[in-house]
């Protein structure tokens, strides 16, 4: 998300300028050092420990403070996972669609601890979408507690002439049609919505940014989704990878939550128009999510009836990213 579409992790389209937040890979992660960092003892050796499996001498094994905390939030929700799926068993807690998930891993040729891990995201995924309020908004802030803004774009920063030509495609409508809507008609047709919310990288930063534009709801009342559709699969075509090629970013979100009052179709950052380091001419503006969800330069919407594919969802990482 973020863009927030991909991340240095830089934030992929990812969505943010802080816009879609780039996520590492497992092996980028695995590798990953920083520069005046002394690594952390995660632990130590000792004679005899007695485990669960036996009698094993234990190897310190040495990591970088981020690679620590992010095993640590692994670690975490494999136990949480563990204590979700038995309160799932009595069908307290989580909708059905979760216990069939329990016995379809997220990717089969995953070995081991990542076999289980990838269950346990799922859970984790499914558990966030069933305490999804609409009604819920997040904090909202004062012009003088505005912060700066990055260009989290994972690769590229694209070229601005893209921006002459630019259209949004929707696709997916209740009248079985296409259109192609440009910023005048957007900015023409809709009733601009203003609104000043942080925006929260899966890295672990955030901004604070004063935003405008239409409500993503405005627009789903304008042009309706067919009958069927729950999703949206939100993709900039104009994304490029780290070494200036294209590599579109398209992410999934659940029609749900488009239709929150705090989800804007953005044009605007801090009183002015976005630049293309923000997503210009339109972006993706999701509070309640991770920023990479929140796409920047948006080029097309297509609703569906099922869950579509997530560019980070894809990569190991979680498709629902609610905060």
């Amino acid at each position: 998300m973020g863009h927030v579409a991909q991340h240095d992790r830089r934030l992929v389209n990812k969505g943010s300028t802080v816009g879609g937040h780039r996520k590492m890979n497992n092996e980028e992660k695995e590798r990953h050092t920083f520069d005046g960092m002394e690594p952390v003892v995660k632990s130590v050796s000792v004679k005899k420990p007695q485990s669960f499996f036996g009698e094993r001498p234990l190897t310190a094994i040495e990591m970088a403070p981020r690679v620590l905390r992010y095993q640590s939030r692994r670690d975490f929700l494999v136990f949480g996972a563990g204590a979700l799926a038995a309160l799932a068993g009595a069908g307290f807690v989580l909708p059905q669609q979760t216990l069939s998930r329990m016995g379809m891993p997220r990717n089969m040729d995953s070995p081991g601890k990542e076999w289980f891990l990838n269950k346990a995201l799922r859970i984790d995924d499914d558990v966030a979408e069933a305490l999804y309020s609409g009604t819920r908004r997040v904090p909202t802030y004062t012009k003088s507690q505005i912060t700066s803004l990055k260009n989290n774009y994972n690769g590229a920063t694209p070229d601005p002439s893209y921006i002459s030509g630019w259209n949004l495609t929707l696709s997916g409508l209740a009248s079985g049609l296409s259109i192609s809507l440009d910023i005048r008609n957007l900015l023409t047709r809709f009733s601009v919505h203003e609104q000043i919310t942080r925006l929260v990288c899966v890295e672990g930063w955030s901004g604070i940014a004063w935003w405008a534009g239409l409500k993503f709801d405005d627009l789903l009342r304008a042009y309706p989704p067919m009958s069927q559709a729950k999703w949206a699969r939100v993709e900039s075509s104009v994304n490029l990878d780290a070494s200036g090629n294209p590599d579109p970013y398209f992410m999934s979100l659940d029609l749900a939550t488009a239709r929150h009052p705090q989800t804007l179709l953005a044009t605007h950052v801090n009183g002015q128009p976005l630049t293309v380091d923000h997503g210009a001419p339109l972006r993706l503006l999701v509070p309640v999510k991770l920023g990479l969800k929140n796409v920047k330069a948006i080029t097309s919407i297509t609703y569906v009836a099922e869950e579509p594919r997530d560019y980070w969802a894809e990569r190991g990482y979680s498709r629902y990213d609610g905060i």
